[in-house]
């Protein structure tokens, strides 16, 4: 299939469209930048238009919509960019299958239940989809993604010009740079972990189930089959760190951030995967998935990402 794939030059968008070509499929990046990060086709356009995303559908024979306005804590004191790219960028993707009657995947938040607009405008799309499929006739499945890392994912200031704060980026920056790991809330928050490669992977496994089959009443959620803290998380990476001959750093515990709570849980049920032909057994553990990550941000230094002056 020609596969069209917004947000396709993002984070979770490349391992998307390698994905997608290493099971012979042709990914389409749609990009609202003029960019190209990868050896595949680009059409350019804004998911907010109506008629780019028409387009992009008349030359594709499924999409998988990850495009959207990210940040929990950076979309509270602002909400209108999330709230109007997410929202009507959603009912465009809907609205561009329903017309050419085309597969597709999108992509939910783990953290759907959090009163912050990322979450809010991702869920309320994903209600849209319900709808879309009950009443429209569409076959898009929906899948929940919780905290995706590895390498390639961009850190924020004052290491990289990244938007919005990533947990792994952000710990394993610091651990590299000799400084103090911050955690919000002491990281007691419950936040699984997913390896990217396997978010590519149930992404592209739920596209392939949609333009085969009809679309499945439940959401795929891909997640670790073990769920650790925000604070297991970062010790490991120092340790990480520490094996490779860096000095161990210490943990600063920081306030809770806005639109969080300290009983956060982000977690995911591995066995809705299997409805998707995926086996939870073979997802990448988080020791292993974390060490490739670190050694990739080490080989990196001073290309992707630098230590401040």
């Amino acid at each position: 299939m020609k596969v069209g794939v917004t947000g396709g030059n993002g984070f979770i968008g490349r391992y998307v469209c390698e994905e997608l070509a290493a099971r012979g499929h042709t990914p389409i990046v749609f990009d609202h930048r003029d960019r190209n990060e990868g050896p595949w086709e680009v059409m350019r356009g804004d998911i907010r238009d109506a008629t780019a995303m028409t387009e992009l559908a008349a030359h594709s024979d499924a999409i998988i919509h990850l495009a959207a306005v990210l940040g929990t804590q950076e979309t509270i004191t602002n909400p209108r960019p999330a709230a109007e790219t997410n929202l009507m960028g959603g009912l465009n993707f809907l609205e561009a299958v329903a017309q050419y009657d085309l597969p597709g995947v999108y992509i939910c938040v783990g953290n759907h239940w959090m009163d912050n607009s990322y979450s809010i405008s991702k869920t309320a799309v994903e209600r849209f989809v319900r709808m879309f499929n009950a009443h429209r006739g569409t076959k898009v499945n929906l899948v929940r993604v919780v905290n995706a890392y590895g390498p390639r994912q961009q850190a924020a200031p004052p290491f990289a010009a990244g938007k919005v704060r990533k947990i792994t980026p952000a710990v394993v920056c610091r651990a590299l740079s000799g400084m103090p790991v911050e955690l919000y809330g002491g990281g007691t928050q419950i936040s699984d972990m997913v390896w990217v490669g396997d978010v590519a992977r149930g992404l592209v496994s739920a596209l392939e189930t949609a333009a085969t089959e009809k679309a499945l009443d439940h959401v795929v959620e891909v997640g670790p089959t073990e769920s650790t803290s925000i604070r297991e998380v970062a010790e490991l990476i120092i340790d990480l760190c520490v094996q490779r001959g860096y000095d161990r750093v210490e943990i600063a515990d920081l306030p809770m951030r806005p639109g969080e709570t300290p009983e956060t849980a982000v977690t995911a049920d591995t066995e809705t995967l299997r409805a998707v032909g995926i086996d939870p057994a073979t997802l990448v553990g988080l020791e292993e998935g974390m060490a490739r990550t670190v050694d990739w941000f080490i080989e990196n230094r001073g290309t992707h990402w630098n230590i401040p002056q």
